[in-house]
């Protein structure tokens, strides 16, 4: 089991906690590794926003992966640049 946390777009941080092949292939998160180590969390996107001059956001959800913060939230409001496709 590990602990990964992300900074969605308001500065609010996130935790989870899965087994670690539900945030990465690679066999890197071992008692050895070096932290912090960078994995990926599945989402879907659900709404963005790229109308405000500020930045673009993004909402996502976890919840079509079996996810949910520590908190009980599936949905969050991310920075687009904090996304990669898969």
């Amino acid at each position: 089991m590990v602990e990964v946390r992300f900074t969605d777009a308001h500065n609010q941080q996130w935790a989870f906690i899965d087994k670690w092949p539900v945030f990465t292939e690679r066999d890197d998160l071992s008692p050895d590794a070096h932290y912090p180590v960078e994995v990926v969390i599945l989402c879907d996107i659900l709404t963005s926003d790229d109308t405000t001059d500020t930045s673009d956001t993004v909402k996502i959800s976890v919840s079509p992966w079996g996810l949910e913060s520590l908190e009980g939230r599936v949905e969050f409001e991310v920075r687009a640049d904090q996304l990669t496709n898969s």
